[in-house]
């Protein structure tokens, strides 16, 4: 999630423009890795896309998911080329984590999104994984849900560009207070599903409970397998720019729509999951805030995260995985 501080007008219906809070990473974290996958440097190799405006970089806000991934034996490395069948051919994983048609402001994008990726790119992508890569998207809220809807359609999943909310007020400071209510998946409600995933390689990876912040809401085929599924009662805020919200913005219900799903295609499989910094570890504005890995809530998305790149690797119901190409 690319989180901003919204500033309401107590005596108008709509807030105003929501100033930009800075997100830092943060580099301290370092949770227990028990038994690592592979040993060190041998692991498959993880490809995390740089090449289209992305807002999270292995040098930036991923910092600590990639330094997650080597510390469980990845080879984990930037990928700055358009995607087609040469740059991929090194990769077992690509990440894509909030690409961006342009590095242009959010208030000024055109609406609907524009794609970040093009046809061919698109093409490529979809070939790649059904020859037995694995795909790891990631698309935040507006505009970043709709700048991966191309990319994400061309598998049968529907993004959807909003921000999916715990509900909607028409008083402005309930709304804000809904805006920082965590979103919590847990296994014993329902919202975590059971999966090789949330299962582990045994009982000390299991994951019972997961935390997002904020993000989309999508809707996936019959063939695919949820993971994080939304409450009910939430809905997706509509704006036709990212952050102007009053209280004639346009609204959809989004509960029971997912926000991590998993799919098999060909040879290969797919993560899509609608929101970002759970994979990360910030501090936000002057008083540090953490969001991420590091967050109240969030202290097994770590292991959350390892165990979605053991199920992409094999490692996780390796029958199904039988015919991967080693990479």
């Amino acid at each position: 999630m690319f989180e901003k501080v919204w500033v309401w007008s107590v005596a108008a219906v709509a807030c105003c423009t929501p100033a930009r809070a800075q997100q830092l990473s943060e580099r301290g974290y370092r949770p227990p890795i028990a038994a690592p996958a592979y040993a060190e440097g041998r692991g498959p190799t993880v490809c995390v896309d740089e090449a289209h405006h992305n807002f999270h970089t292995l040098d930036g806000r991923y910092w600590s998911f990639g330094e997650l991934l080597r510390r469980d034996g990845y080879q984990v490395r930037p990928l700055r080329g358009k995607f087609a069948r040469a740059a991929l051919a090194p990769c077992a994983i690509l990440v894509i984590a909030n690409a961006q048609p342009s590095a242009a402001e959010w208030e000024d994008y055109p609406y609907p999104t524009p794609s970040a990726f093009s046809a061919a790119e698109i093409r490529a992508t979809q070939r790649w994984v059904r020859a037995g890569g694995s795909l790891w998207l990631i698309a935040d809220h507006m505009p970043l849900a709709g700048a991966a809807s191309g990319l994400a359609a061309a598998f049968g999943v529907t993004f959807n560009d909003g921000f999916a909310m715990p509900g909607f007020d028409a008083d402005p400071a309930r709304r804000a207070e809904l805006f920082h209510r965590p979103t919590l998946f847990r296994v014993d409600e329902g919202g975590l599903r059971p999966h090789a995933i949330v299962r582990g390689r045994n009982a000390s990876e299991a994951v019972a409970q997961v935390r997002s912040f904020t993000g989309q809401a999508f809707q996936a085929p019959a063939n695919a397998e949820p993971l994080l599924v939304l409450p009910q009662g939430y809905v997706s805020l509509m704006p036709h720019k990212a952050w102007r919200f009053d209280a004639d913005t346009a609204r959809v219900p989004v509960g029971g729509w997912l926000q991590g799903a998993v799919m098999q295609l060909g040879k290969g499989r797919a993560a899509f999951l609608g929101e970002a910094a759970m994979f990360s570890t910030q501090v936000q504005g002057a008083e540090r805030r953490p969001m991420g890995m590091n967050a109240p809530g969030a202290e097994r998305n770590y292991q959350f995260t390892l165990n979605l790149a053991h199920w992409l690797s094999g490692l996780l119901d390796p029958a199904a995985a039988s015919s991967k190409p080693a990479r």
